[in-house]
């Protein structure tokens, strides 16, 4: 959507809704981009499993027959880990989340629903015996990255109190 900002156009603007005044994309372009955004293999849950397979350890990666659909789960130890990123599942006091300016009712919603089955999830696996760890994208910061893999091998294994 391209404007000009002459008086007439500018006039002829006002009446449209804000929503379609801020519109960042051509139409149909943030639903192409937003496709794109996938659920599975994201760069954070790859870089854990492969620090995780480095580490001798063997898992099933997103076991559809487990709440959620885990990214990572170790049969051999009963635990399952989510990499979640700080966004997808409003990881609170973050940086890296922060809700949308635009649209906000959808994203207050979706983003709240996404926290509250996170939530139902963790809770059923816990249920059923599996002890559930969480990996935020934001603990996977390039400073943070080494002690933070270093501290989930520890704690699948059990070799560290958290």
């Amino acid at each position: 959507m391209r404007w000009v900002y002459v008086a007439s156009e500018r006039k002829r603007s006002s009446s449209r809704s804000l929503r379609e005044r801020e519109e960042k994309y051509e139409r149909g372009t943030r639903s192409y981009t937003m496709s794109h955004i996938r659920g599975k293999d994201t760069s954070i849950e790859v870089l854990v499993r492969s620090y995780l397979f480095r580490h001798g350890l063997r898992f099933r990666k997103n076991d559809k027959r487990y709440p959620g659909h885990p990214d990572v789960v170790l049969p051999k130890y009963r635990t399952i880990v989510f990499v979640n990123g700080c966004f997808w599942h409003a990881h609170e006091h973050c940086p890296k989340y922060s809700m949308p300016k635009s649209n906000i009712e959808f994203w207050t919603a979706k983003l709240l629903r996404n926290k509250t089955r996170d939530a139902a999830q963790h809770a059923e696996l816990e249920a059923a015996g599996w002890r559930v760890i969480v990996v935020w994208e934001c603990e996977l910061v390039k400073a943070n990255r080494e002690a933070r893999l270093e501290q989930l091998v520890q704690q699948i294994t059990g070799t560290c109190d958290k």
